[in-house]
């Protein structure tokens, strides 16, 4: 019979969270492996099942104690299989995710060079279907396995099966029906650089390797964004909303800089960050929170920030771009 992972009482959530707020978690069990998983289930421990499942804990908003179970994912191992037309990599979901970027890039293989420098775990990154300079998880995602808790065995889910939207998938609208335990990736042969955003385009593709293009999306996120390690905090807060076209040309008549990508299908995606700037939010603090300095869509812990100080400064954050420019922010990070 499987053996349960070890089941700890009253654990601390705090080191667990990169905003480093306080929690405490009241049943908490890390998971090395698929087979502990499914003992755990199968078990009297499970009760209603997870109250919140941990990755690298850098999406996450924690506001209280958590009563139930706190499940921490640290199963580890990848492979990478070549086929004639991709580069197969299947992770486990306790892998970091950066680690699995720079391995496939120091085997020479290109696809997740954008993503790289994305603080978290394998497992939490199809919930929010991470993305950064132009490239979306899904599309380099093949397939997720996961727990279905409802009925206690392994499923495995296609791409199209996970749902994925901008900074959204099934597993985040349907919380606590699935447990991943792995992600397969599928990187595309021949490799083509993604240089579609930002300084990227003023690259030249015809002599770049993926390890380069890293290199600059590295060097980029690190001149504008807080090191989580450094200076506490979640990420992006907020998404960048998208609005209909028409609704921009409204807003351009008073906002004629307003800065704003394509989104297809008759809508475009506003820069939450330029209009959480014109509302003079960027380096505001209040309390022990800020607006980053440099990024205004991220929000940091500057001391010993409390999860009411998190929220009432996106509150306010909130209402000005609402009273300003008619527009609702919706926040990035799960809140507990």
């Amino acid at each position: 019979m499987p053996q349960l992972p070890l089941l700890r009482a009253d654990v601390s959530l705090q080191p667990l969270n990169t905003f480093g707020l306080a929690a405490r978690a009241a049943t908490f069990a890390v998971i090395e492996s698929e087979e502990e998983l499914l003992a755990l289930r199968h078990s009297s421990h499970w009760g209603a099942g997870p109250a919140l499942v941990l990755g690298g804990g850098s999406n996450l908003v924690l506001t209280r104690d958590v009563a139930g179970l706190v499940v921490c994912m640290a199963n580890k191992g990848m492979t990478m299989r070549k086929t004639p037309d991709a580069v197969l990599v299947e992770c486990k979901a306790g892998e970091n995710w950066n680690a699995v970027v720079d391995a496939t890039l120091k085997a020479g293989i290109g696809g997740l060079e954008n993503l790289i420098s994305i603080p978290g775990s394998v497992g939490a990154a199809p919930v929010q279907n991470i993305g950064a300079y132009g490239v979306e998880l899904a599309q380099r995602l093949e397939s997720v396995t996961a727990l279905d808790c409802a009925a206690g065995s392994l499923v495995k889910l296609s791409r199209d099966a996970c749902q994925f939207g901008y900074r959204d998938s099934l597993f985040r609208r349907s919380p606590g029906r699935f447990l991943i335990t792995a992600v397969t990736l599928r990187l595309p042969v021949p490799w083509q650089p993604n240089l579609t955003y930002g300084e990227l385009r003023s690259l030249d593709a015809s002599s770049l390797s993926p390890a380069q293009v890293a290199q600059k999306v590295a060097a980029m996120r690190k001149a504008k964004l807080p090191d989580p390690g450094e200076m506490p905090n979640a990420g992006s807060f907020f998404k960048n909303p998208v609005v209909p076209c028409e609704r921009l040309d409204e807003i351009r008549v008073a906002y004629p800089d307003i800065v704003s990508y394509p989104a297809g299908a008759g809508t475009v995606k506003l820069a939450a960050a330029w209009m959480i700037e014109a509302c003079g939010w960027k380096g505001r603090a209040l309390g022990q929170v800020a607006m980053h300095e440099r990024q205004a869509l991220v929000m940091v812990n500057r001391g010993k920030a409390t999860a009411a100080e998190v929220l009432g400064l996106a509150s306010v954050v909130e209402k000005s771009v609402f009273e300003k420019f008619g527009v609702t922010l919706e926040r990035e990070p799960i809140v507990i």
